[in-house]
C-alpha cells in the first residue's frame, strides 16, 4: 500500500525483456529484495539494486494496462516506497494497481494553481467523484470536477515542482488508479448471492 505522496523523481535507464531499471537515490535507503516501489503509480517488486538503481520485473499485463510502453530512456518517473504502519497517511490509500490510462486534455493556470483536465474512459469515470480522491501516476490528488468524458484536478506549485507533472503537457498519457473504496462499493452493490440448491449441497458433501 502507498499514500500517493511522491518521495523522489527517478530516471528510466532501461525497459526491455520484461525488466525495468530505474536510477534513483533516496528510496534506495534500507531497500531490500522484494520491496514494493510505486513507479508512476505502478506497484513494482524490487528484484535487484545497487547504489544507484533498482530493477524490477514487468509483466505483459502491466504493459497493457499502463503507460509504461510509452516511456523512453531518460524519462522521469514518480517514486514512492510502501507505506509503513507508523507513517502519517498524508494522501489516501493507494494500492499501486492501475485501472487505466488517461490523456491530459488541458492545463490551465488559476492563480497559484494549475487545473489539469484528463480525458478518461467511461468505465473509469464512474468511479471518480467531485471532491473524491484519485491517484495519477501515483500522485494522490483531489478531484475538482467530473463530467461524462473527463475529470479535473488542481495542483499546488509544490506538487507540480516535486513530481513528473513538471514535464507533463497536453496529450501526455497518465496512469489512473481510482479510489479502492469506490471499486469495492460497486462490487458489493452489484453482488448477488448464489442460490444454494439441493444439487449444490449434494455435490459438496452436505
Amino acid at each position: 500500500m502507498f499514500t500517493g505522496i511522491i518521495e523522489e523523481l527517478g530516471t528510466l535507464k532501461k525497459l526491455s525483456g520484461g525488466k525495468i531499471t530505474i536510477a534513483c537515490k533516496k528510496i534506495l535507503k534500507d531497500m531490500k529484495i522484494g520491496d514494493s516501489i510505486s513507479t508512476n503509480g505502478i506497484c513494482l517488486t524490487v528484484t535487484d539494486f545497487d547504489d544507484d538503481n533498482f530493477c524490477a520485473d514487468v509483466m505483459p499485463e502491466t504493459i497493457r494496462r499502463t503507460s509504461l510502453e510509452n516511456l523512453k530512456t531518460g524519462d522521469i518517473v514518480n517514486l514512492e516506497r510502501a507505506l509503513q504502519l507508523n507513517d502519517r497517511l498524508g494522501g489516501h490509500i493507494v494500492s499501486g494497481h492501475i485501472d487505466g490510462v488517461g490523456v491530459i486534455k488541458s492545463m490551465k493556470s488559476e492563480s497559484n494553481a494549475i487545473v489539469v483536465t484528463i480525458k478518461a474512459d467511461k468505465n473509469l469515470l464512474r468511479y471518480i467523484a467531485e471532491k473524491g480522491s484519485v491517484a495519477l501516476d501515483g500522485m494522490s490528488l483531489t478531484v475538482v470536477s467530473v463530467s461524462d468524458i473527463d475529470f479535473a484536478v488542481s495542483l499546488i506549485p509544490h506538487t507540480r515542482d516535486v513530481t513528473n507533472f513538471k514535464i507533463k503537457k497536453v496529450g501526455s498519457l497518465i496512469n489512473i488508479e481510482v479510489d479502492v473504496i469506490a471499486r469495492y462499493t460497486e462490487r458489493l452493490m452489484n453482488f448477488k448471492s448464489p442460490t444454494i440448491t439441493r444439487e449444490f449441497l449434494s455435490a459438496n458433501g452436505f
